[in-house]
């Protein structure tokens, strides 16, 4: 195997954390991605190819000419790689930087499945929950029945509907309406009036962030649970059920690929996570820990620095995910099994942060799309 550089031996290997660290991304990602990367560093040993590892970051700001800015500067100055990246335009634009530089990323927050169906290359990686396993995990996790959408206006909303309505209609059920709101809505008795008159049993909710929070708020405030009609949703996070509550969130269905409560694998890394940061981590942090440890374990299989043969031997190892069977495909898609999951009523939970319950499962080949010639 090649050996590092003499040359540049004494200096870090260097992995970037591109996050948003200021925004409405912040407690899914932000300074618990930093952290979860520094733990991943440490528990390789802090030391790889004979060169200390140094944890950078930065915040995007969401926008992708900040981001991109940040990481042509970085690559130039000899960062290994880059992790995190949320919003779709911002791990787009980074992972077009990367292909042109032939250097390392790992896209860990956003969710389109483009990123390896369509944009792969050999130096990028992706492992967040993508969007056809959320919409195939929220289309079998209610098969059948009546649904109408509330969807954000915007590409990724329009997507995960679209890409669910297909999955619902493959299952016997229907769609029977559906209702579109702009980015930063604060008020939606008008969308959720159409969801209520509409008479569908499930509303799906195809949208993110803040504005999910507060759709999935007012429509407890409006009854919709109590009247019979089962929400279901997408990108959630567990710092989204911390905010809302037990009471106002129960019932809410949706796919996850982590929950720190799942086993002992995930409960220890929990543990830990907790001490440092004093909130459990989300599936954000712990993909991001996932990737950035088996990016250095790859390079000390590899024994170089070489991008091209860094990825190649991640492809060829298999991950460790929290106890979990996972893979690293050819196209750069992570593959493990994506769980389905309930939000637990307050009487059910024992304690602090005890929210979810298991309720299905999808397999690596059912969650994710095959892969696709041109990238295998």
């Amino acid at each position: 195997m090649a050996a590092a550089t003499p040359a540049f031996a004494a200096d870090p290997v260097r992995i970037g954390v591109l996050t948003d660290e200021n925004g409405p991304y912040t407690d899914s990602g932000g300074a618990g991605n930093i952290s979860a990367a520094r733990m991943a560093a440490q528990d390789f040993g802090g030391v790889v190819l004979g060169r200390p590892i140094d944890i950078l970051h930065a915040d995007t700001q969401n926008k992708p000419d900040v981001a991109s800015s940040i990481a042509r500067t970085w690559y130039d100055n000899g960062v290994d790689a880059i992790i995190d990246l949320p919003v779709t335009p911002v791990a787009a634009a980074v992972q077009q930087v990367a292909r042109e530089k032939g250097r390392t990323v790992m896209i860990t927050a956003s969710a389109v499945s483009e990123f390896t169906s369509k944009n792969c290359s050999p130096t990028s990686s992706h492992w967040a929950d993508d969007t056809h396993a959320l919409t195939t995990g929220v289309a079998k996790l209610l098969p059948g029945g009546t649904w109408f959408f509330i969807t954000v206006d915007f590409s990724f909303g329009q997507a995960l509907e679209t890409m669910t309505a297909k999955a619902i209609e493959a299952t016997g059920g229907k769609v029977i309406g559906d209702i579109k709101f702009p980015i930063m809505n604060t008020e939606f008795s008008s969308q959720i009036l159409a969801a209520q008159n509409s008479g569908a049993r499930v509303v799906g909710i195809a949208a993110v962030g803040g504005d999910q929070v507060n759709l999935i708020k007012q429509a407890a405030e409006f009854g919709l649970r109590k009247n019979g009609v089962q929400l279901a949703a997408y990108l959630v996070y567990i710092t989204d059920i911390h905010a809302l509550g037990l009471e106002v969130a129960q019932g809410l269905s949706f796919p996850a690929s982590f929950y720190w409560d799942q086993n002992d694998q995930s409960r220890a890394f929990s543990k830990r996570f907790i001490a440092d940061r004093k909130t459990v981590p989300t599936k954000n942090h712990a993909a991001n820990y996932t990737s950035t440890l088996h990016f250095l374990k790859a390079m000390a299989q590899a024994g170089t620095d070489d991008p091209i043969a860094v990825n190649k031997a991640m492809r060829a190892m298999p991950v460790a995910y929290f106890g979990r069977p996972a893979t690293l495909r050819a196209d750069g898609r992570a593959l493990y099994e994506v769980t389905l999951y309930r939000v637990k009523r307050p009487d059910e939970s024992r304690g602090p942060w005890d929210y979810y319950t298991a309720v299905g499962s999808l397999s690596p080949s059912e969650a994710f799309l095959p892969i696709n010639p041109a990238c295998a």
